[in-house]
């Protein structure tokens, strides 16, 4: 069983999301991707039957046609997108940018070659800066979707992307009811056995039925 992922060039100027009250979230996510962080991508390539690398080659692809000269990677995790920019686009400037640093470090050490400790909320980077900017499985991860994307606005140059990689419940309802089961039972009982957190993975399907259905 595979969850379903999506992507999407957004248009920020269509309208922004108003995230639910979570004020402690911030907190609470740092805590748990640090604890898993040196299983997470065995976990993630398990859990999702291997598509998670196949999603991200996809998301590489279709900005590889862009041709962006600088990219800024936010919530790159351990990297994994970021290293198939790289590897689509050699010539790029491509930098990972996360709040953990323990994420940071395995990044670096799988390959990537430039990275920055930094909140999505809070990037610390001059207006306009980049030419594409990406984000895999990171958005439902934010404190303030809004605050998130309007940094990432922020950010790009004038007619620049921004490509949202994130998760979603399939449209057709039977799809969905096994989706379901599987996000709710089967995912936290495996994240359970594979990172010793069932929590972290209690927490993924929650921010899937929490987030805005695309």
């Amino acid at each position: 069983m595979q969850l379903a992922a999506k992507l999407a060039v957004l248009n920020l100027g269509a309208g922004v999301l108003s995230s639910p009250d979570m004020s402690t979230q911030a907190a609470r996510v740092r805590e748990m991707f640090s604890s898993i962080a040196t299983r997470y991508d065995i976990a993630n390539h398990l859990l999702s039957c291997g598509m998670d690398v196949y999603w991200r080659r996809r998301a590489a692809e279709i900005v590889s046609a862009w041709r962006p000269p600088r990219i800024a990677d936010v919530a790159t995790g351990t990297g994994d997108l970021a290293l198939a920019l790289q590897k689509q686009l050699p010539e790029a400037e491509i930098t990972g940018v996360d709040f953990l640093p323990e994420m940071l470090e395995l990044a670096k050490r799988k390959g990537v070659r430039q990275t920055v400790l930094a909140d999505a909320m809070n990037l610390p980077f001059r207006n306009g800066s980049f030419d594409c900017v990406t984000i895999a499985f990171g958005l439902r991860n934010i404190e303030s979707w809004a605050t998130g994307l309007a940094e990432m606005s922020r950010v790009l140059k004038t007619n620049g992307h921004l490509l949202v990689l994130e998760f979603s419940l399939p449209t057709t309802p039977i799809l969905r009811a096994v989706y379901r089961s599987y996000l709710h039972r089967c995912l936290p009982l495996l994240g359970s056995f594979l990172t010793g957190r069932k929590n972290a993975y209690d927490y993924l399907g929650d921010s899937i039925e929490d987030f805005p259905k695309q």
